[in-house]
């Protein structure tokens, strides 16, 4: 009669307590620990579709329950108030890695990349394109149209310098 009673009333207890909890992880990576009300460890991670994250230990998380009673929880969120730009503005989107690196994209259909950029694929670009800084390219390079070039033209380590023979 007492354990009917005892488990009934944790089961209630289960069932009555929030669909989901604010929590700081404590272990990060792909499959984190989370300091709830008690530790809860091995909570899978959730993500918009198209997109991986792993929390950092020390991240503000949002551990969501779900499943019979509330035992099956999970990971959907982290807190980000304090990492996104001071100006953001409602409809923009500002992803970012804890080595900072960044993508801003910006209501003004602009495009803020910070960190190394490394491609792969073919890139196909239409309209202005302004470099600023040091700019190497390495292989096979084919310009088709106008190329302007303002200030000094370097090939092979010497300055260019054409040929006005004749």
């Amino acid at each position: 009669m007492w354990l009917s009673r005892t488990l009934s009333l944790r089961q209630r207890a289960e069932r009555e307590s929030a669909a989901a909890d604010m929590g700081v992880t404590t272990i990060g990576g792909g499959s984190a620990s989370v300091m709830t009300r008690g530790e809860q460890r091995d909570l899978e991670i959730f993500a918009p579709g198209g997109m991986v994250w792993q929390p950092k230990a020390g991240d503000t998380v949002l551990v969501v329950k779900g499943g019979t009673g509330g035992q099956e929880q999970c990971i959907v969120a982290a807190s980000t108030a304090q990492s996104g730009p001071k100006d953001m503005a409602a409809g923009e989107l500002f992803l970012y890695s804890c080595g900072k690196a960044s993508i801003y994209l910006r209501k003004d259909g602009s495009i803020v990349i910070r960190g190394n950029a490394f491609t792969e694929g073919d890139w196909e670009m239409a309209g202005n394109l302004t470099l600023t800084g040091r700019v190497e390219l390495n292989g096979p390079v084919t310009i088709n149209g106008t190329l302007s070039i303002n200030g000094k033209l370097i090939v092979n380590g010497e300055p260019y310098r054409p040929c006005y023979c004749g």
